[in-house]
């Protein structure tokens, strides 16, 4: 359940819901534009931006484990793993929980939990084009996109690019990084990248997992 606020509007609007769910049935993807909160959007975007002031944003990788590696040339974000510590953080999780609960319902998934992080890129930096998951190794079902930055000018860059599942060099949609804007698709099948930015970009990244848990061995790792 959301977080009680008086007075507050809900972060992702119940209205969503089916259209979200019959887009990630239908193409695996699904875009809204201004579907988010404008409040918890500029109170998370004033936190992650302070946090970038005071460096105090771990560089991202790619791989996970043993194979984690930086990678500029492949990836240029940094990024703060959501604790909960703010009214802001604990208001969009909730959020999340009730879409779990929606796509489980609707869906059958056995999505059982969210991990997500603020991701900043400075200007100039990108991340190629890549899946959030691989067949065979899935407990990250599907992933979101939470967008931050107000006023976000048509020539700032720093797009999302979706392509589709059945033809990866093929485009299918372009995401602009402005406040309010939210993109769910199937972490296996659905290549995406983010164009170099010219200004700072803010966002979330999150992503439902299941339990691949067997014979012991805990996966996802704790």
């Amino acid at each position: 359940m959301q977080i009680a606020t008086p007075n507050a509007p809900p972060v992702l609007s119940p209205a969503t819901l089916p259209h979200l769910i019959d887009a990630l049935v239908e193409q695996g993807w699904y875009l809204g534009e201004g579907v988010l909160d404008a409040g918890v959007c500029a109170a998370l975007h004033a936190e992650l931006c302070d946090r970038a002031e005071r460096d105090a944003l771990a560089a991202a990788g790619i791989g996970r484990g043993s194979e984690h590696a930086l990678r500029r040339d492949i990836r240029g974000d940094a990024i703060h793993w959501l604790d909960r510590e703010s009214q802001a953080q604990r208001r969009y999780l909730a959020a999340m929980g009730e879409l779990q609960h929606a796509l489980n319902q609707a869906l059958f998934l056995g999505l059982f939990e969210y991990e997500a992080h603020f991701a900043h890129y400075p200007p100039g930096a990108f991340y190629r084009k890549h899946l959030d998951s691989f067949r065979g190794r899935a407990n990250r079902m599907i992933s979101t996109v939470g967008y931050l930055n107000p006023d976000w000018p048509e020539d700032g860059g720093g797009e999302m690019l979706i392509f589709s599942a059945d033809d990866p060099e093929r485009e299918v949609a372009r995401v602009r990084p402005a406040a309010g804007n939210f993109a769910c698709f199937l972490s296996e099948t659905v290549p995406h990248e983010v164009l170099p930015t010219r200004l700072p970009r803010a966002s979330i990244a999150g992503w439902f997992r299941r339990n691949a848990s067997l014979g012991g061995l805990v996966d996802p790792a704790r």
